[in-house]
């Protein structure tokens, strides 16, 4: 989280496959105004809930139902500050969502957790940190 601190005072935030929303609600508690998560597993979604509630952010936070990646297709140019994405390795979700951000850069900055053996689009600016057998790539919007 630290990589992507600079960008995240008053940040509309995007967590997409949120899960327990980790890293939606870290951002919260790093200085974002406010964030979007998406995921379409219910127990994940009560999980989540749970957690919002437990951290009174709820004021802040906006849950949706749906599967991620149909909902990220139809994102508009700049439609959040910052995206966070972990989607299921070696499905090729990775990539999708790389792609559909090169198309349209719906945020300043997209950050996807992904397999090693996930291979993601060349993207200028983008760079990626490797721990262990999980990847996390960081992909500026261009300029």
């Amino acid at each position: 989280m630290s990589a992507v601190a600079p960008y995240l005072d008053d940040a509309r935030v995007l967590d997409l496959f949120a899960g327990s929303g980790a890293l939606g609600l870290e951002a919260l508690s790093r200085g974002a105004a406010s964030a979007t998560f998406v995921d379409d597993s219910a127990a994940a979604l009560r999980v989540l809930t749970q957690n919002v509630a437990t951290l009174g952010a709820g004021d802040r936070v906006t849950v949706v139902k749906a599967d991620a990646i149909h909902w990220a297709d139809a994102l508009g140019r700049d439609a959040f500050d910052v995206v966070f994405a972990d989607p299921p390795y070696g499905k090729g979700l990775a990539a999708r969502l790389a792609e559909r951000f090169a198309a349209v850069p719906f945020a300043g900055l997209l950050c996807i957790e992904h397999g090693r053996g996930d291979v993601l689009p060349e993207l200028p600016g983008s760079r990626t940190r490797r721990y262990g057998d999980s990847h996390l790539t960081f992909i500026p919007a261009p300029s």
